[in-house]
């Protein structure tokens, strides 16, 4: 007698295709595209007291939501930006105070805000520029997001760099990537440096740290100044004036009272 064949189990076909699809090799996620990746790199070093941490916060805080600044935001081709305020020291010191954040209008920047101002104060020791200005690159290059243009905004009230990576080559490195640096430098209270004016000190940022196209210096001299520095600055940078051909000839953009902008670096 010839045994009877047992029939072959089929599955449906809308499961087949589901497995089919979970076999497929994942695909990367689109990266979330915005006018302006920036970094804000913000001197927390052992010559910042807690105090001027906590005063460069919340002028930076009040900054981001000014209502000129948030007219920058909507003004750009996105109409976002993405951003990142970083708390630098030493060569192994640098603090994430709050993470990449999409800004589109004002409920993001009253968000990004508040993490700047309760966040803790995580980095110190001695002056590593080159270090700072690398960890600003790498989380640029390390995020999900993909900006039309890439800034890092580097803040401090010296230009010496006591460990860690040289600023020469640090700089190099970041302009390669296409990646502008500008500053603002923050004048020191009783620095012995021969850049300890305000003058002098916008002048070694402009000749060792900013790198780009239109790269600007904004020097803030008091602390009454300090906010209206920082907003201006943002303004710049997110409406695109930084690299507005004025500038890149080497014309002073709009003055701030206590804030002259320097000329941008002519090798760039």
């Amino acid at each position: 007698m010839t045994p009877t064949p047992t029939p072959t189990a089929t599955l449906p076909a809308t499961l087949t295709a589901a497995l089919a699809l979970l076999l497929l090799p994942a695909l990367p996620a689109a990266a979330q595209q915005v006018d302006l990746e920036l970094v804000l790199l913000a001197d927390a070093t052992g010559s910042i007291t807690a105090q001027e941490i906590a005063f460069q916060r919340q002028g930076y805080a009040s900054a981001i939501t000014h209502p000129e600044v948030l007219a920058a935001i909507a003004g750009t081709a996105y109409g976002s930006i993405a951003l990142t305020y970083v708390e630098w020291g030493q060569a192994d010191s640098q603090h994430v105070v709050v993470p990449w954040t999409v800004i589109a209008g004002p409920e993001e920047a009253a968000a990004f805000a508040e993490g700047l101002v309760t966040g803790p104060r995580a980095a110190s020791g001695r002056n590593a520029i080159g270090a700072a200005l690398l960890f600003g690159k790498e989380l640029i290059e390390g995020n999900e997001i993909e900006g039309w243009r890439r800034i890092i905004d580097f803040s401090a009230d010296s230009a010496n760099n006591h460990n860690g990576p040289d600023i020469a080559g640090a700089r190099a490195e970041v302009l390669a990537a296409g990646i502008t640096i500008n500053g603002l430098a923050v004048a020191c209270r009783g620095c012995a440096q021969s850049w300890s004016t305000p003058e002098g000190l916008q002048q070694a940022f402009a000749e060792r740290i900013i790198g780009g196209p239109g790269a600007f210096v904004v020097t803030a001299e008091t602390e009454g100044t300090f906010a209206e520095a920082v907003r201006r600055k943002l303004i710049l940078e997110i409406s695109g004036l930084h690299g507005h051909p004025v500038l890149a000839a080497g014309m002073a953009a709009p003055a701030v009272p206590g804030a002259p902008l320097a000329a941008p670096r002519p090798d760039n």
